[in-house]
């Protein structure tokens, strides 16, 4: 699948904003799935400097700076993006999950190795001893551990609500854990959660969803799943799928908090507004470029 993306942050302040500094985290990732065939960033008031750089967990980073006064900043990212199916994996061949989570601890194997800092808890995902309990459910003794982490995010899928503007950033994976109910980053971090209590590795990966499914409208999450012997595996709770070519993956961490796709710091402001549109439109095939004048501080281009 071919997909033009069109990711559009509006920031309104009650007083001016004398200088803005922003990581961005809007440029979708080179995977062997996944083709970025090209990728735009542009600033309305233009920046001044940007750089880009990648972050430790290998996400393509813009690092910007607006020194123009202003009330609004518009943040406009665009991509092409060609996703390829993949091999579907059999759930029952996978190891067993006891398997994979003494294997993340015997220190032995440099990829497992990697993997066993995202078994931990972070910043967003913490779990109670009541989140392990609804997880241990799935993972009966020597069952795949694929098997066992597909049921659960299915679980999730339908104990839980998925509720717009229910939960803000602050909101705790037990707040969501108690009320059944959020949106696709609550789900996300409460399956991380889960499968973290058991002892596995797990990942939150950021991106985009075709338009149709749930959370389409803004920019989706869902989760990755470490299983030997076949990298990670991701996990979509909210749609109750396994990701295949109707994701676009932007990035990947321990928690959201590593993903944001646009975190900074102003001078000035006060109080202020954000407005997010986002639009994944497939294509029949890569459009023909176009010659782009790069303007410095106007247009950054891949």
């Amino acid at each position: 699948m071919i997909y033009q993306v069109r990711h559009l942050t509006r920031y309104s302040y009650a007083l001016p904003v004398t200088t803005t500094h922003s990581e961005l985290r809007l440029t979708p990732r080179e995977l062997p799935w996944q083709n970025l065939v090209r990728s735009s960033i542009t600033l309305d008031p233009q920046f001044e400097t940007m750089r880009s750089f990648r972050d430790y967990f290998g996400n393509s980073v813009r690092y910007c700076c607006v020194l123009t006064p202003h009330h609004e900043l518009a943040i406009t990212a665009e991509s092409i993006v060609e996703v390829q199916e993949t091999n579907p994996l059999i759930p029952a061949a996978t190891l067993p999950w006891e398997q994979v989570r003494r294997g993340l601890r015997a220190f032995d194997d440099p990829v497992a190795l990697q993997a066993f800092e995202l078994a931990a808890e972070s910043r967003y995902i913490r779990w109670t001893p009541a989140i392990a309990d609804y997880a241990r459910s799935s993972f009966t003794p020597q069952r795949p551990i694929l098997e066992a982490a597909a049921e659960l995010s299915t679980r999730v899928h339908r104990d839980f609500k998925y509720t717009p503007d229910s939960t803000d950033i602050d909101t705790s994976v037990d707040d969501v854990f108690r009320s059944r109910r959020g949106v696709c980053q609550d789900f996300a971090h409460l399956l991380i959660a889960m499968l973290r209590s058991q002892g596995l590795a797990a990942r939150y990966v950021s991106g985009y969803l075709r338009s149709g499914g749930i959370g389409a409208e803004a920019s989706h999450a869902w989760v990755g799943v470490f299983v030997p012997g076949n990298g990670w595996v991701d996990l979509d709770p909210t749609n109750d799928v396994v990701v295949a070519t109707s994701h676009v993956t932007l990035a990947w961490g321990r928690d959201y908090g590593d993903v944001t796709p646009v975190k900074g710091i102003n001078m000035g402001g006060g109080d202020h507004t954000i407005e997010v549109e986002v639009r994944v439109e497939p294509l029949a095939s890569i459009p023909v470029p176009v010659e782009v004048r790069r303007v410095a501080g106007r247009r950054w281009d891949r």
